[in-house]
């Protein structure tokens, strides 16, 4: 046959192909419309002309306007013609038991899953295409049974854990589903990451509870039975992490550490998130871990510095710390520097203790000398020294050198301009103006941060600027605001006694000023930190009672709860103020937390 000859039948043809496609087009979309609108009678009968164009796409609501039309006659031809075209696809048979199913033919229809089942070959396509149209079709019993007569075939080619184990999820069949994640990890130990993130999605929708205790208990098991297998180990650490149980993620991350000789990377990983969450001897086992590996250690320098830190967080965050506890801390400080020396890798130990030795030992000089010396490190990083300079320039207000102070705010602020720490510089600079009094300059500062939109300025900055406007802008008087200001400055300077008494004064010589509401609130704070809890309650309950409208209502409402549920020990009175704050103030910013705290003093099952 010449090319020419084949042209000539092919342009022959041509307006037929296309009428037939016009045709088939038209069918499908009348069929389609009188599907939608429930005329399946209609729309059978376009699904009918559609089908000889389209098989694979008319089939399956061709089938479902044959059985809501109760065409079965005409359907169990439809699936063997069906059967015909496909012969590879075992879903096909599903339809002739829904069949049955729809004839109340039960029996029928079982035999007719049992043997689509039965009938599989060693084929992950057609296990997988039987299991997903029983799956469609919500009847997992019928899905497991599919893949587990797959994992069978199979021979261990591929196990359709995932597959089983959402099945078991749909079924209820919690322990059978784990089960089948953690036997994932045997299969092929790379789905680790892919397990832990569906894990955390069920463990986050699991209303019961249950799921992440049956998981744990799964995991420990398997731990057990084969101590070799890290991949349970490292998923049962990862368990722990997101129970935030630490301890236990110690014990878990320092066995993997032995059993894999590690050099400790993964404890100061651990120890810096048990910082991070307030556990602090924890983090120091941790720490401690890693250098009792020996000074050769690659993180020996790191954990010493961490070590110390985590003791610094856990003796000064406490607020209840004593002298000694203070002298032992910088002797910690003095011992690691005297051993790891003064440079560059330990300027962030160094800086620590200049912190503590201003604003705890009120060793001032000493805390200058050593910044100082630090900030003429060579090779110190320009952020890491600008960060020392703002240090330094806090020790200079808490030591009253303000100048000094000022000094050295406007060159971080000028060398990091478009930078955080630039903002941040910017921001102390207008702190130090406010606690001098120079309440308009401080605004003034304060307004250049707010302007610059596209970057973020801290809460702090924030609520400082509302302060001062919302109390330079009553009136001519700034009195109050100079009192309030200079406890501000004694707190700052960790000069709690006179703090307390500025406060006093204020209260007791501007009755009824709006910053009353502000100096109730400091002193609650300051008054919870030196563990007077219960005086610190009655100024939380001032505010609540006289200022039920203002914008620290709801704050002093949640800092009441938790001080009864955490140092008061009043579970009750907590329970019923968190329940105040999410009846009284329902778009605070302490909703979500308050009301994930209400929920498990009322005994809720919570995650």
């Amino acid at each position: 046959m010449t090319r020419t000859f084949q042209l000539f039948c092919f342009l022959l043809f041509l307006p037929s192909m296309q009428l037939e496609a016009q045709t088939g087009q038209g069918n499908a979309e009348l069929a389609n419309q009188y599907f939608s609108t429930g005329d399946y009678e209609k729309a059978a009968v376009y699904y009918d002309k559609y089908y000889d164009q389209d098989p694979f796409n008319a089939y399956p609501n061709y089938m479902q306007c044959l059985l809501k039309i109760k065409g079965y006659d005409q359907a169990e031809k439809l699936i063997k013609k069906h059967q015909r075209k496909f012969p590879q696809d075992p879903s096909i048979r599903i339809d002739m038991g829904l069949v049955f199913e729809a004839q109340e033919q039960p029996e029928k229809a079982k035999k007719v899953y049992a043997d689509a089942i039965k009938n599989l070959s060693a084929d992950i396509n057609q296990v997988n295409l039987l299991g997903n149209a029983f799956t469609k079709r919500q009847m997992f019993e019928y899905t497991t049974e599919t893949y587990l007569q797959g994992r069978k075939l199979l021979k261990g080619a591929y196990p359709f854990a995932f597959e089983l184990a959402e099945a078991y999820g749909q079924l209820g069949k919690f322990p059978e589903m784990v089960s089948e994640y953690i036997e994932m990890l045997d299969f092929n130990p790379g789905y680790l990451p892919n397990i832990q993130t569906i894990l955390q999605n069920k463990i986050a929708n699991d209303l019961s509870g249950n799921l992440s205790e049956l998981v744990r208990q799964s995991l420990l098991r398997k731990v057990q039975k084969n101590p070799e297998a890290t991949n349970y180990s490292e998923l049962l650490l990862w368990l722990f992490l997101q129970e935030k149980d630490f301890e236990s993620a110690f014990i878990q991350a320092r066995g993997l550490d032995k059993r894999l000789g590690e050099q400790g990377d993964r404890l100061i990983s651990l120890g810096r998130t048990c910082v991070s969450n307030l556990d602090f001897l924890t983090a120091e086992k941790c720490f401690q871990y890693v250098i009792d590996k020996g000074k050769e250690s690659s993180h020996y320098i790191t954990a010493r510095m961490e070590l110390i830190n985590a003791m610094n967080e856990r003796v000064t965050g406490s607020g209840l710390y004593s002298r000694a506890d203070l002298i032992r801390l910088q002797t910690d400080y003095r011992t690691a520097l005297d051993e790891l020396g003064r440079n560059i890798a330990t300027a962030p130990l160094i800086r620590g203790y200049a912190h503590l030795e201003a604003f705890y030992l009120y060793n001032t000089t000493a805390a200058i000398d050593l910044l100082n010396e630090t900030i003429e490190l060579p090779n110190l990083k320009a952020q890491f020294k600008a960060e020392c300079k703002l240090e330094l320039a806090d020790i200079y207000v808490f030591d009253g050198l303000v100048w000094d102070a000022a000094l050295l705010y406007g060159q971080v602020d000028k060398d990091f301009k478009n930078d955080a720490l630039g903002r941040e510089a910017k921001y102390r600079n207008a702190r130090l103006s406010y606690y001098l009094g120079e309440f308009d300059w401080a605004k003034d500062q304060l307004n250049v941060l707010k302007a610059a939109t596209s970057q973020l300025i801290s809460n702090d900055a924030l609520s400082l600027a509302l302060l001062i406007t919302d109390n330079t802008n009553l009136d001519t008087s700034t009195a109050a605001l100079l009192v309030y200001s200079r406890a501000d400055l004694l707190d700052f300077q960790n000069k709690d006694s006179l703090a307390l008494i500025a406060l006093d004064s204020l209260i007791s010589e501007f009755p009824g000023h709006t910053l009353t509401e502000e100096a109730w609130f400091k002193k609650a704070r300051m008054l919870s930190a030196m563990g007077r809890y219960d005086s610190a309650s009655v100024y939380l309950q001032d505010i609540i009672d006289t200022y039920p409208e203002d914008i620290l209502a709801d704050d002093a409402l949640y800092q009441l709860a938790l001080l009864n549920e955490n140092k008061l020990n009043d579970k009750e009175k907590a329970k019923n103020l968190y329940e105040a704050l999410l009846t009284k103030y329902p778009g605070s910013l302490f909703g979500v937390d308050a009301r994930k705290r209400f929920r498990a003093l009322r005994g809720d099952k919570l995650n």
